[in-house]
């Protein structure tokens, strides 16, 4: 089988290293996966991802002129797979850090919803504050 860079291919894990993972190809050529291309985080440990004689899916980044093949597991990924994690807008948690606007509203409905939502915050501030420095306390007076 004749291999070109850009093929996304399957192959069997011959071998884990500290900086790698060599992957047996169709036909018999062996290319190695390094370290940073095995995962789409940070891997510390290659065993925690692949084992040997795991089957993966590798695409071949380079193929030198001395033979050598380069993998990647991370790019082989499909890019719904590697955005598992996290919302469509990347922010953390799914969280609207700011609500959206409403182009629509007047001046003055901007001030008296701005005016409400800080009396609600200082109100839960006051309660939170309240809580900590006085009321009752079971340690106290004996």
């Amino acid at each position: 089988m004749q291999l070109e860079v850009g093929a996304v291919l399957e192959g069997k894990v011959t071998g884990i290293t500290k900086f790698g993972v060599f992957v047996e190809l169709p036909g018999g050529k062996t290319g190695m996966v390094h370290i940073s291309e095995v995962a789409p985080t940070y891997v510390k440990e290659i065993r925690d991802y692949v084992t040997e004689n795991q089957t993966v899916k590798v695409k071949i980044l380079t193929i030198g002129d001395d033979g050598k093949v380069s993998l990647s597991i991370k790019k082989a990924l499909d890019p719904k797979d590697s955005r598992q994690r996290g919302s469509s807008s990347g922010r953390p948690g799914n969280f609207e850090w700011q609500p959206a606007r409403n182009d629509n509203m007047d001046f003055e409905e901007m001030l008296l919803r701005f005016k409400q939502t800080s009396d609600e915050k200082m109100h839960d501030l006051k309660k939170y504050i309240d809580g900590k420095s006085g009321g009752f306390s079971r340690r106290g007076s004996r």
